[in-house]
């Protein structure tokens, strides 16, 4: 089963993929993303993909001709990715799985709390 989100902006069209990528799930994901096609940036978010099928890779690697870029936070998407000469995004993370601090900045997430004395 597949569910595909899709969230557009005046900049961005971005696909939210979640649970197989095959057969004629896929199909239709190519057909929806073939309508949008010339509205600017794609951003194709893989985050919640748990299958690629052959049918889901030729999908992608459409998607990858119509100038995507896809999101890739884990080892398996990030793969399929590679494999295919598929543009990454940087950080290989999207906006929409995770809210970023409010200056940009990532270098403190790891730091710890400063001691009371």
């Amino acid at each position: 089963m597949l569910r595909v989100e899709i969230h557009d902006s005046a900049e961005t069209l971005t696909l939210r993929l979640e649970g197989r990528f095959a057969g004629d799930d896929a199909e239709h994901t190519r057909t929806l993303a073939a309508r949008f096609a010339a509205r600017g940036k794609l951003l194709v978010d893989l985050t919640e993909v748990v299958f690629i099928d052959s049918v889901g890779e030729e999908v992608l690697s459409f998607l990858g001709q119509l100038g995507g870029e896809f999101v890739t936070p884990n080892s398996y998407v990030l793969d399929v990715c590679e494999r295919l000469n598929l543009r990454v995004a940087p950080n290989g993370s999207s906006y929409l799985s995770a809210e970023p601090p409010a200056n940009g900045d990532q270098s403190g997430l790891n730091r710890s709390k400063p001691r009371k004395r």
